[in-house]
């Protein structure tokens, strides 16, 4: 039992999940104000979302537990301006997925502040130009 308190106390304090935490309570805060305006359910508040979302936090918790079981340096998968701009030495398995998700989550928070009316839309853009240059999933601008 008291493994389990140490690994609920480790997810709790990593920095990184936090953000993770704190970009998906940003992005369903959100998605929310959208589905107001718009009257319907989208891709944040729904069960997909909710699974989604779930998924991701339940994901890393098990990836804290393989953390602390295996040493893995997963830096050299970290562009070097990420890098040098977090102050990251070393990324094991929590870390690595921590930046993808959060990555995931910035890019639908614009989505949705955009398509809520907020004036982000040159950078929505921008990043939507980007994203378009090195993959074919773009997310929708319903």
């Amino acid at each position: 039992m008291d493994k389990i308190f140490e690994i609920i106390n480790a997810a709790a304090a990593n920095p990184m999940l936090q953000l993770v935490v704190l970009a998906i309570v940003f992005d369903t805060i959100f998605g929310v104000i959208r589905a107001i305006k718009e009257h319907k359910f989208n891709s944040c508040v729904g069960i997909d979302g909710a699974i989604r979302k779930i998924s991701m936090v339940i994901s890393l918790v098990f990836l804290l537990i393989a953390d602390q079981i295996i040493a893995v340096n997963l830096i050299a998968f970290v562009p070097e301006t990420i890098r040098s701009y977090i102050g990251l030495d070393a990324v094991g398995l929590t870390g690595f997925f921590s930046l993808l998700y959060i990555a995931y989550e910035i890019v639908s928070i614009l989505k949705n502040m955009t398509l809520c009316g907020l004036p982000v839309r040159i950078i929505w853009d921008k990043l939507k130009a980007i994203l378009g240059k090195y993959t074919a999933e773009l997310p929708d601008d319903e």
